[in-house]
């Protein structure tokens, strides 16, 4: 059993997902970086997907009541456990009685913590996942909250393992994000097309306060719509990664918990890019490049590659 001491901010259960209900309403909510999610997983004995906590930000600490294996991915964190310094993206062991602290994060801005057994937790609709605007999943439906204890079943015994720091992903601002064109692309003024992914004049967008699981909202110079068209659209379905413009003009990035929208659709992010998206954080910075189809198919091949070679990278530790 664990113990949530500091809940962090919006932290949640998260696994892969629930796919193929956008037809009635359900999103995926997966977690955000499932590269990080997928390296946690195998650094903590796991061949298949289990559930694990998602953090946005610091401070973030929890109590261990047993022994327990231990990894922390994701964002760049200053982790400490019983005040000693322990290094992300290496699982480590806590005995009974022992304090995870999360005193910082210093680059990227989701974090996700994970463990050798798995939670005891009810599976709905195929997922452990917590969908936070329709109560239901994860931890009796909500984020987690000081005082919560989560408890364990199938124990797994194994070894250390680490991820080598060159595999570890850049997370920092600026975020380059790429991006093919969008259903309604032709919505939009020339002018305001070229400076959304021209990379002589694009604008440098800054990311809103206004974020959270659902979107990402930016803020900067307004884009401008032609004269002849209506702000906004029949609501259709829409995939994580559509940047949408609402009538303001300012772009939002929808993320895993909507599965319609009925704002324009200038832009599809790359799917390859979809985990940076859990680490753009109030204040970076974001700069779309635009990219054909065949482009970002080869990304995704490649990013696909990195995540099912995750296994053959894993070093075991003594």
């Amino acid at each position: 059993m664990i113990e949530i001491i500091h809940p962090g901010w919006l932290s949640c259960i998260v696994d892969r997902g629930r796919y193929g209900y956008a037809s009635v309403g359900i999103p995926p909510s997966s977690a955000l970086d499932l590269y990080a999610y997928k390296a946690l997983n195998l650094l903590t004995g796991h061949e298949e997907d289990a559930p694990v906590l998602e953090v946005m930000g610091a401070p973030f600490s929890l109590k261990f009541h047993e022994e327990v294996l231990c990894a922390i991915t994701g964002a760049k964190v200053q982790a400490t456990l019983n005040e000693q310094l322990i290094k992300p993206w290496t699982s480590f062991r806590a005995t009974a009685g022992s304090l995870l602290q999360i005193k910082e994060v210093m680059e990227g801005f989701r974090f996700y913590v994970g463990f050798s057994g798995i939670m005891t937790l009810e599976k709905i609709i195929g997922s452990f996942t917590t969908n936070i605007e329709c109560q239901f999943g994860g931890y009796q439906g909500r984020t987690l909250a000081c005082g919560d204890l989560l408890h364990f079943s199938e124990w797994k015994e194994t070894d250390r393992r680490s991820l080598p720091e060159r595999e570890i992903p850049v997370m920092h601002s600026p975020h380059r994000l790429r991006v093919v064109e969008g259903p309604e692309i032709h919505y939009f003024t020339d002018e305001s097309v070229k400076r959304f992914v021209d990379r002589e004049s694009r604008i440098i967008y800054d990311v809103s306060s206004k974020t959270n699981r659902t979107g990402i909202r930016l803020e900067g110079p307004p884009l401008s719509f032609r004269e002849e068209v209506e702000k906004s659209i029949i609501s259709e379905g829409i995939l994580p990664g559509t940047v949408q413009i609402p009538g303001d003009g300012l772009p939002i990035i929808m993320l895993y918990e909507r599965t319609i929208g009925g704002y324009a659709r200038i832009a599809m992010v790359v799917k390859a890019d979809h985990d940076r998206l859990a680490h753009l954080k109030p204040g970076d910075y974001v700069l779309f490049e635009m990219v054909s189809l065949e482009e970002a198919e080869k990304l995704w091949e490649g990013k696909r590659k990195s995540i099912t070679s995750l296994n053959k990278t894993v070093r075991r530790l003594s």
